[in-house]
């Protein structure tokens, strides 16, 4: 690994760079549609979720569920939350990873910050295919012919979702992106990536994130 034989340790970032002339372009996508009305996240702590708008959250999201709650925590992973600081704001989406019948709360993978606006989503497949279609198109070259590298990161989640057509979207990504492109990547528990090329990097879930890198010339 070039490391001088030195074995990886926690706490430590990884950075890759590049020289040349080459073009970088990433696309990050969820398959999420809105199921509730927004809320007002009254009391978090990290990532647990105790109270929306003075309610215990885990009642709360017991209600709108209905019959699907009876399967939690397992049925959480088709219905995320969304969060966003304000309405102006590009909403994120975080998965639901366990509950607390004791605490009444409810803990999701990333911040759930108090005060956020927060809404009920629910993932389908159709909707999660369109996400792989719109990410690769936003990380596709202008030239489908040339020769490049995409990093593929897809949430564990939408794995969960897709089931048995899991690969279904994997070659949706490289249909967009040509065949001269080589694609590789991994499930995530978690993505770090600008949310369609308009915001800074954020943590998402339950999305396809892609990053070409393409050789200019």
């Amino acid at each position: 690994m070039g490391d001088g034989g030195c074995t990886c340790q926690n706490g430590r970032i990884a950075a890759l760079g590049f020289y040349g002339d080459v073009t970088i372009k990433s696309g990050c996508f969820a398959g999420c549609e809105a199921l509730c009305a927004e809320r007002i996240i009254t009391r978090s702590e990290g990532n647990v979720l105790y109270e929306i708008e003075g309610k215990p959250a885990l009642g709360l999201y017991k209600q709108c569920l209905g019959e699907q709650a009876s399967e939690l925590p397992a049925s959480g992973l088709r219905f995320p939350l969304s969060i966003q600081a304000t309405k102006a704001d590009k909403a994120v989406i975080r998965t639901l990873l366990a509950v607390d019948e004791v605490a009444q709360s409810l803990i999701f993978a990333g911040d759930m910050p108090q005060g956020h606006l927060c809404k009920l989503m629910h993932a389908n497949l159709d909707n999660t295919f369109d996400s792989a279609i719109l990410a690769a198109e936003a990380a596709q070259p202008a030239n489908r012919e040339a020769t490049g590298l995409c990093l593929l990161v897809s949430c564990l989640g939408r794995r969960l979702v897709m089931g048995k057509m899991a690969e279904d979207e994997l070659d949706i990504v490289q249909e967009k992106l040509g065949a001269e492109a080589v694609i590789t990547g991994f499930y995530s528990y978690g993505e770090l990536a600008p949310f369609s090329n308009v915001m800074p990097c954020q943590l998402h879930n339950q999305t396809m994130t892609l990053t070409t890198i393409y050789e200019n010339g």
